[in-house]
């Protein structure tokens, strides 16, 4: 019986030994697991906000006073006598300048034809737009411009080439418009009227 009881006694203290073990290991294990969950970190952001740009052009009928003329109230071009008298083989000139506003990106500028209405004028009419350096648009200037409209065009034709203009009013395209009643036009066209707008197509760029 005394074998029995000591064997008990064995098998016991070999069970808690065992028991103590695995709970060390465990306690073990623990402290591993705490220590990955602790680890240091840091991280880096960037961040930006993004604005358009604008794009906005304005233009001058004296190459010095720019201000908006958007569709349904154009300028007024001033073009030299006898423009409310004309009588063939008569030419008149007139000058509309065009650059970007200040704030503006560049962008480039492309003449086209809004109307023609009147009584009737405008099928005798011809005309030509240069580009010229200054603002003094006669014929002397004219002559020595960059076509934007060929001489002896309808009334309806638009320009063919584009003009770049600078950001933020960089740069100023000067148009010299010359209007012509030929000289072969008949007693019909008399008393006859011509109302022109012109439009001037910017796009950025």
């Amino acid at each position: 019986m005394a074998d029995t009881r000591s064997g008990m006694r064995e098998a016991k203290r070999l069970r808690s030994r065992r028991i103590r073990a695995l709970l060390a290991a465990g306690l073990v294990f623990g402290v591993g697991a705490t220590m990955t969950l602790a680890a240091w970190n840091d991280s880096e952001y960037g961040s930006t906000t993004f604005t358009a740009g604008r794009f906005d052009i304005v233009g001058a009928t004296d190459g010095t006073t720019f201000s908006s003329h958007p569709v349904g109230t154009p300028a007024a071009l001033t073009f030299t006598a006898p423009f409310n008298a004309m009588v063939p083989g008569s030419t008149v000139y007139s000058l509309f300048s065009v650059r970007t506003a200040n704030p503006s990106v560049a962008g480039s500028l492309q003449l086209n034809v809004a109307s023609t209405t009147g009584t009737g004028l405008a099928t005798f009419l011809r005309y030509g737009v240069r580009t010229i350096a200054g603002t003094a648009c006669n014929a002397t200037t004219y002559a020595a411009g960059t076509s934007v409209v060929p001489d002896n065009s309808a009334m309806n034709t638009a320009g063919t080439v584009t003009q770049a203009v600078a950001a933020n009013s960089g740069s100023t395209a000067n148009y010299c418009f010359a209007v012509s009643l030929p000289a072969a036009t008949d007693n019909t066209a008399q008393g006859l009227t011509a109302v022109q707008t012109w439009q001037i197509l910017g796009t950025a760029s």
